[in-house]
């Protein structure tokens, strides 16, 4: 089993280079994916929101995590997408399936912020 030439970091300077990587991340997404840049909009008016809103600390947190978790699972499907897209641009049904079933992960993260924010807001 061969390693990763990427793997060989350890201690800070690990931790500095993902830092790095994820940097990268963030920019692509803002970049490449429209769904990304108006999750952060969204994201920019709700947290703030969410804060000011929320009686309790656990009410801010769950109001709050609810929206970084739309952002969390668009990162992941945006990277889906693009590991799709660069095995093969030709339409396959297997491609289709990824690409449709990270669709299906956002639209549950966009449905569960929904409802804890009814749940919260609205009781």
């Amino acid at each position: 089993m061969s390693t990763s030439p990427f793997k060989g970091k350890t201690g800070l300077e690990r931790l500095w280079n993902a830092m790095g990587y994820s940097r990268d991340g963030f920019k692509a997404a803002w970049q490449h994916e429209a769904a990304f840049r108006e999750e952060v909009l969204l994201a920019l008016v709700a947290i703030p929101l969410g804060l000011w809103l929320g009686k309790s600390g656990l009410e801010k947190a769950a109001l709050v995590a609810s929206i970084l978790m739309v952002l969390l699972v668009e990162l992941i499907n945006s990277a889906v997408e693009a590991v799709v897209d660069r095995v093969s641009p030709e339409r396959h049904d297997l491609s289709k399936r990824a690409k449709d079933l990270g669709s299906a992960a956002v639209l549950i993260a966009l449905a569960t912020a929904a409802a804890v924010w009814a749940l919260v807001l609205w009781p």
